[in-house]
């Protein structure tokens, strides 16, 4: 296992130097869903919410929260994303909205963080839209499925 690259000899916090690290095109591949009551989802489904679109504003909020990233996360660098792919599917089965989320860069450093921020937000949100009809709304399962590029590579989740 590597060791942890943001605590330097000491113990103490420091963001980590990518001034070296060559720059390359990276990807990041992250997802989450938000459990609910099934009437909370069929007002999202049907935009009969009295809030408006939910889904809409939720991806708007999610590609805002990759770009402000780094001002989120102390340790997390500032980086150019040069796309940011948000997916929201509404699963009336499972009485919930999966959220899937791409970020791309060029850069010296990976986009996983932005990628799991923008779920993040993107669910809360939901939450923060619905949570006067539902508070017993559930985020779950935020993770990353996969990352490209850089020096160590590309990494895929096993499926479970």
């Amino acid at each position: 296992m590597s060791k942890l690259t943001h605590f330097n000899q000491r113990g103490e916090a420091h963001m980590v130097d990518v001034g070296a690290k060559d720059v390359t095109h990276r990807v990041a591949l992250a997802e989450g869903i938000i459990h609910m009551q099934a009437e909370t989802l069929s007002l999202i489904a049907g935009g009969t919410h009295k809030k408006g679109d939910v889904l809409g504003i939720a991806r708007v909020a999610a590609i805002m929260a990759a770009k402000k990233t780094s001002e989120l996360i102390p340790l997390c660098h500032p980086i150019s994303l040069s796309h940011v792919d948000v997916e929201l599917e509404i699963k009336e089965q499972d009485n919930c909205v999966y959220c899937r989320v791409k970020t791309e860069s060029s850069d010296q450093t990976g986009v996983e963080m932005e990628a799991l921020t923008s779920v993040q937000i993107g669910l809360l949100t939901i939450y923060d839209m619905c949570k006067a009809v539902d508070r017993g709304m559930t985020i779950s399962n935020i993770r990353l499925l996969e990352k490209s590029g850089g020096k160590s590579g590309s990494w895929t989740r096993d499926q479970d």
